[in-house]
This record gives structure tokens, sequence and C-alpha cells, in this order.
């Protein structure tokens, strides 16, 4: 149960408009006291991730913006490192060290991840470093996106995780799934172009 996540996610002002529109008392059998351990990561959530080629990281600016980037890779790039622990590759990008320089300030994080077939959404808080190449075993993992070279990884411990209402979600589908399903029209089409070919021949 996410108690964790809602009890350092709501604030006093968010509980009193959670009053006002009656759906406080639903919330609060939800939220954990302050000393509750974060929400356990199970095979649900690192299932989840394990299947991720995408996800928005938001952090906090040292001027008290929030900032919101898209990070991205193979299939799974996103590794569970025990317990609550998850990381994935930085791979060199623009060199603008935004994220990087906001956690030397403030480690907290906000990560989504969804999937649009599905429309499933996950939503995670936690804790974040960078961790350069060869200071942890797990890492570096491959480097198989576009060549990129893999200088650090982000690592994260996290505190809390929420899974989402998949209602304004719209279904979206990668050229690999829509590949998918096209090859297996195209056989069934096959297919049955040859049964009528045979229909069209016992005629004759």
């Amino acid at each position: 149960m996410p108690g964790q996540f809602f009890h350092q996610i709501f604030g006093d002002v968010a509980r009193s408009l959670q009053d006002e529109a009656g759906s406080r008392a639903s919330y609060a059998r939800l939220e954990a006291p302050s000393d509750t351990p974060p929400d356990r990561l199970t095979e649900r959530e690192l299932g989840f991730l394990a299947q991720r080629d995408s996800l928005f990281i938001a952090s906090v600016t040292q001027t008290g913006w929030p900032y919101v980037q898209h990070r991205g890779g193979p299939q799974g790039f996103v590794r569970h490192l025990g317990g609550n622990r998850i990381g994935f590759p930085a791979y060199q990008g623009n060199a603008q060290y935004i994220s990087a320089g906001n956690l030397t300030a403030d480690a907290r994080v906000a990560l989504i991840m969804l999937d649009y077939p599905t429309r499933r959404r996950l939503k995670l808080i936690g804790h974040a470093q960078i961790v350069r190449v060869g200071a942890d075993p797990a890492w570096p993992p491959p480097a198989e996106a576009a060549g990129d070279a893999v200088l650090a990884a982000m690592v994260i411990d996290v505190i809390g995780y929420d899974w989402n209402c998949p209602k304004y979600i719209t279904p979206r589908f990668t050229r690999d799934e829509l590949d998918g399903e096209m090859a297996a029209l195209a056989l069934e089409n096959t297919q049955l172009r040859e049964q009528l070919a045979r229909l069209q021949e016992n005629r004759q």
C-alpha cells in the first residue's frame, strides 16, 4: 500500500481541499504516519519497471523551479539494484547537467512511467544520486542506446509509489508493437488467400 507516497506528497492545503471535496476520509485511510518505512517495491512494480523503455523524471532547481526531463533506452534500461533501489544509465546528452546539478542541492525526485497500450501509470518518489561508471559493481550497463557512452548512472532509493488512474491515458503503440500485430494480420491474410484459391480451384 503506497502510504508513504501519500504522506510525502500531500500538504496541508491539499488535505484541506480534499476535505472540501469530500475525498479526505478515503485518502486518510491510505496515508501512512511519518515514521512508516518506505513503500516496499513488489514484483508488480519491478515487473512494470523492467518493461519500460522511457520515463519522465522531475527534480527541483536551485531557484525553486520544477524541472522535468525525459529519459529512455532499450526496454529494461531501468534496473532493480536490490531492495527499494533502482537505477538507469545516464547517457551522454547535451552536457547541460541540469538534473545532476539539481541533485547536489536537493536529492528528491519524482518519476512517472506509462504503459500506453494497457493504460497503466506508475508514479515514484525517492532520493537520487549520480554514480560514476566503475563506482558500483552493478554498473555500467551495456551502452545499447544509439552507441552513446555510459558515463554514469542515476541511482534512486524509492520511498513511495502510487498506481495512478488510467482514465485519461490514450492508448498508443510503438512501431515494434504495431509491426507484431501487422505481421500476424499479414500471415492471416495470406492463409485466407490460399484457402480462397484452393476453393476456387475445387469449383472448376
